[in-house]
């Protein structure tokens, strides 16, 4: 199937954010003040991927706005990359009550809004902002302390695509030491984003098995001295 161009993706993008404006297909519809759909690069390589909205994001439908956001965009820099040139989402798109964690309904009834947004996007790799979104991205309950800073390559969106989980900003706030170990990860994003894209799952034994059952190649004929 023919790649769809950047600027197609981009106006998927726009018509699944004026569908998401209007979402009411959980009840965290009923408080919120405005979507936080995500904002950034429709056609970024690299793409994080939050909790959920606060109280600012909510008031405003955009997110990373608060002390985090600040962060978020000091450690970019440290890597000679800007906002504009990344995209940041959350795993719910509406303000859960009080800045609880999303109920296991209401990330089901948003998921398909972040899976679309990765297939549109088509990120090289997703960065997973604490241990919410991880667990959630990578489909296991391993915590954040014990996988981040490790690229992991999953399925997600109907794409293949390295998922690289950290620390979420705001918990740096709290700590010095996870403040360092988070610039630590945020130095390996330049080289994990120039590597090649990851071969989809369950392709390569495939192939090795074509060529297993094909036999040895045959040795190739002899060529006399002028040949």
């Amino acid at each position: 199937m023919q790649s769809r161009s950047a600027e197609e993706r981009r106006e998927d993008l726009v018509r699944l954010y004026r569908e998401a404006s209007v979402c009411t297909r959980c009840p965290l519809s009923q408080g919120r003040t405005k979507v936080v759909f995500g904002n950034g690069n429709a056609d970024a390589d690299l793409m994080f991927v939050g909790e959920g909205p606060g109280q600012q994001e909510d008031l405003q439908g955009l997110p990373f706005v608060g002390r985090a956001g600040k962060l978020l965009d000091q450690l970019l820099e440290g890597i000679d990359l800007s906002r504009s040139e990344v995209f940041v989402a959350n795993v719910v798109k509406c303000r859960p009550p009080g800045n609880r964690d999303p109920l296991p309904d209401e990330i089901e009834a948003c998921k398909p809004y972040l899976h679309k947004q990765i297939d549109l996007i088509e990120p090289k790799v997703i960065c997973t902002l604490g241990n919410f979104s991880t667990k959630l991205l990578t489909r296991s309950q391993r915590g954040i302390t014990s996988v981040h800073g490790r690229p992991q390559v999953h399925e997600l969106g109907g794409r293949t695509v390295r998922v690289f989980p950290i620390y979420h900003p705001a918990a740096a706030l709290r700590s010095t030491r996870t403040l360092e170990e988070l610039r630590e990860d945020f130095a390996k994003l330049p080289a994990l984003l120039a590597e090649p894209a990851p071969v989809p799952i369950g392709a390569v034994a495939p192939v090795a098995a074509a060529v297993a059952a094909a036999g040895p190649e045959p040795e190739p004929p002899q060529m006399d001295l002028f040949g």
